[in-house]
């Protein structure tokens, strides 16, 4: 589908999310900028995932209104497992504000599929090693409605050995990624300008509501 030429040159991801709030048919678009020079280790993994079509079909298992979404656990066990090579850690370079994504990982060198969108200014997140490598430009509004009342509640390692049919069949309102693909440009939007619905509607609460079961808990 790509060449590895494409790959290359290619920084701009859009994702189309289905479930949205929940409901069947309710779809929206998210683009992200990826930024090579914040993450380049990062940055060009989540090239390769996206080249091999690895988040279609992802479902957002991890949604905590005040802190992030999490998803990247494939719903194929054999496909996942086919990623679970640990990448090298890159060094912070940027802040994890609203609107940034990040790699999850449980430790230094754990990075693998998994990643988040920050949905509040996380800049805890900073000192222990979380490195930005892409942001929204475009959808954030649609991030904020991905269904959010399962919390934390699936288990990662029955999602990591049943893969989708775990979680279709005991959390099915879950909100999921139909589609990850390159593309060409933003109408017109600058990749380092992340729009107004990325970063403005944060409120006074933005670092503080976390909770102390949110700022305790680890990714994996």
């Amino acid at each position: 589908k790509y060449t590895k030429e494409d790959v290359r040159q290619k920084n701009i991801v859009k994702f189309v999310f289905g479930g949205l709030d929940g409901e069947a048919g309710n779809e929206g678009e998210v683009v992200v900028k990826l930024h090579p020079e914040w993450a380049p280790i990062g940055a060009a993994r989540i090239k390769e995932l996206v080249a091999d079509s690895f988040y279609d079909g992802c479902r957002a298992f991890r949604v905590l209104p005040n802190f992030v979404v999490q998803l990247g656990i494939n719903g194929d066990p054999a496909k996942q497992k086919k990623w679970s090579k640990n990448l090298k850690d890159d060094p912070v370079k940027t802040t994890n504000k609203r609107g940034t994504l990040t790699f999850a990982m449980g430790g230094k060198g754990t990075r693998t599929t998994q990643i988040f969108f920050n949905k509040k200014d996380n800049k805890f997140l900073d000192g222990q090693g979380f490195s930005p490598f892409g942001e929204v430009v475009s959808g954030m509004e649609f991030v904020d409605k991905i269904y959010a009342e399962y919390g934390e509640r699936p288990n990662q390692g029955k999602i990591q050995q049943q893969g989708n049919e775990y979680l279709e069949t005991k959390f099915p309102k879950m909100s999921f990624v139909k589609s990850g693909t390159f593309v060409s440009n933003v109408d017109g939007l600058e990749g380092d300008d992340v729009g107004d619905d990325a970063g403005d509607d944060r409120g006074e609460d933005a670092g503080d509501d976390r909770g102390d079961d949110v700022e305790e808990a680890s990714f994996h």
